[in-house]
């Protein structure tokens, strides 16, 4: 019986797409993606469990991390299902980039 990857699932997406010897591939697949504005210059691969400063806070999952040519810091987040609250999710997402480019004191 002959097996396959299924990219569409979060296991096939990071197993074809999430390892350091695949980088050039995920970054060719996402520039194809992008519009020309937005083409990734570089991707990393960090922790992606982002912790909130309060412990009341909700924690975020993102899958990768990239920066644009132009310096844009981009999430990566694989959505199959369709849920209720995604915009809501999207924006919560956003806020932990934009918080590390905050002046630390």
């Amino acid at each position: 019986m002959p097996r396959y990857l299924n990219p569409y699932t979060d296991f096939g997406f990071k197993k074809l797409f999430g390892e350091e010897n695949n980088k050039d591939l995920l970054q060719d697949f996402l520039n194809q993606l992008l519009p020309p504005q937005h083409q990734i210059a570089t991707l990393t691969f960090r922790n992606t469990e982002q912790i909130p400063d309060v412990s009341a806070e909700r924690k975020a999952i993102f899958d990768i991390h990239c920066i644009s040519a132009t310096g844009e810091r981009l999430i990566v987040e694989m959505q199959r299902a369709k849920l209720q609250f995604f915009k809501d999710r999207s924006i919560f997402y956003v806020t932990f980039p934009i918080r590390e480019q905050a002046k630390k004191r």
